[in-house]
């Protein structure tokens, strides 16, 4: 297309795909760390933990990531001066890496919460019966099974972080929306083109990607 054909075009393009990986990776890793902590806290016998877990979980899986966002960037680094480094570029990634990781994670800590519901209760019991404690039963036992049955609702929810990553285009990141609006405000008469190229630069890296998780939970299906 002639659009891309311009290499500074191509440059807006890429860079822009290259910040929603990095989003994505560096969020997923936040998410997935948090998330299984939540879900510990939520399985825990302690009631102020398990109070903790559950509020995490509501009030995060129903406000708005726009919201989260916003508030990363209005509220810890305009109002409270957090700021992860004098790039402007590289500040707003990490604002838009915190945002994303503390919402996505809510969602990482149900589907995480299912897999131990999984667990069959015999196998927590016969740990607690030759003296292990919660944590040895839950880093040894439960959780090792419970990860094996949520590896497709993990890919899901891995997807729909990438798609939401757009979101922090929103406090200034050059990502893919962004790069997408910059050029069909340089190239209005190539809209059609420029849309088509971005959605299927993302179902391109999204379809194979949910296919992969998919082949992933049957081949590590627990068989019971």
């Amino acid at each position: 297309m002639d659009v891309f054909s311009d290499p500074l075009n191509r440059e807006v393009y890429l860079t822009g795909f290259l910040w929603i990986l990095k989003l994505t990776l560096a969020g997923g890793v936040g998410a997935l760390v948090l998330g299984v902590l939540l879900a510990a806290m939520r399985v825990s016998p302690v009631p102020v933990l398990r109070a903790f877990g559950t509020a995490w979980v509501n009030i995060f899986r129903n406000t708005p990531l726009t919201l989260i966002i916003f508030f990363c960037y209005f509220g810890l680094f305009s109002t409270l001066g957090v700021s992860f480094s004098d790039d402007i570029d590289l500040n707003n990634f990490w604002l838009g890496v915190t945002g994303l990781s503390v919402y996505t994670a809510a969602f990482v800590c149900e589907a995480i919460r299912s897999g131990i519901n999984t667990v069959p209760a015999g196998q927590a019991e016969a740990a607690r019966a030759i003296g292990m404690t919660f944590r040895q039963t839950l880093t040894m036992i439960i959780l090792p099974q419970a990860g094996r049955a949520v590896i497709a609702p993990l890919g899901s929810i891995i997807i729909a972080l990438c798609k939401n990553a757009t979101i922090v285009g929103t406090i200034g990141l050059m990502e893919s929306s962004n790069a997408m609006k910059e050029l069909i405000n340089a190239n209005g008469d190539a809209v059609v083109p420029i849309f088509l190229v971005f959605a299927g630069t993302f179902a391109i890296v999204l379809i194979p990607t949910g296919y992969a998780f998919g082949w992933l939970a049957n081949r590590l299906a627990v068989k019971r």
